[in-house]
């Protein structure tokens, strides 16, 4: 069980500011670039300290990210490139996000432990790695074992489920983290939750596949 799960639910939510953007006649590759703008907003506010405007604009972002599917599947304009655009926009702004609170220089670890500042961006990458590994082994499965099936426009595989740490996690855990002080928290869960994650994934393949 994981927030994916919760998905349609909050595409349904979204659903009046996907209208909104349809009236407008925003494409949803558009809508893409601007979830893309709003997380580099994001990451630059996160480099200042700015931690909570930095937060708003995440919401922002990750609420352009529900509503782009959305108008594609309302308009009835979905396509292949749309869907693996969107793939890549989640992991610009995903990697852009965690690096901006890697370059804010904030301590993560090295004030509760003795150690050296290079262990702060130590963390920083193992957090990065975990996001980036626990959402590319999906498009390797769909590649390797062949999952193509697709309903309201996204492919369904038994992985949707797998793994309790995913990008609304991540997302969820940085927005409150932000907003509270503690992102320092937001990126040491990161590191550890989304790694587990990812090994938890390839267990359930194994067993499965291997």
């Amino acid at each position: 069980m994981n927030i994916t799960s919760l998905r349609p639910k909050f595409i349904k939510c979204a659903e009046p500011v996907a209208s909104f953007f349809i009236r407008l006649g925003v494409t949803p590759n558009q809508i893409s670039v601007l979830s893309i703008l709003f997380g580099f907003s994001c990451a630059l506010a996160f480099t200042q300290r700015c931690f909570l405007a930095g937060s708003l604009l995440l919401i922002v972002s990750a609420i352009l990210d529900l509503v782009d599917g959305n108008v594609a599947r309302k308009n009835h304009t979905e396509s292949k490139f749309g869907a693996a655009f969107d793939w890549v926009a989640d992991k610009y702004v995903d990697a852009a996000v965690i690096l901006g609170v890697g370059f804010s220089g904030i301590p993560i670890i090295t004030h509760l432990l003795d150690l050296p500042a290079i262990t702060d961006f130590g963390v920083v990458g193992l957090a990065l790695t975990g996001s980036l590994i626990n959402t590319f082994i999906k498009p390797v499965t769909y590649a390797e074992i062949g999952y193509t099936e697709r309903i309201a426009g996204k492919i369904e595989d038994p992985l949707e489920g797998v793994g309790f740490f995913g990008r609304p996690e991540t997302i969820l855990v940085l927005v409150l983290g932000g907003m509270t002080g503690y992102i320092w928290v937001s990126v040491l869960l990161i590191a550890v939750c989304t790694n587990l994650s990812a090994i938890q994934r390839i267990i359930y393949l194994y067993r499965r596949y291997a």
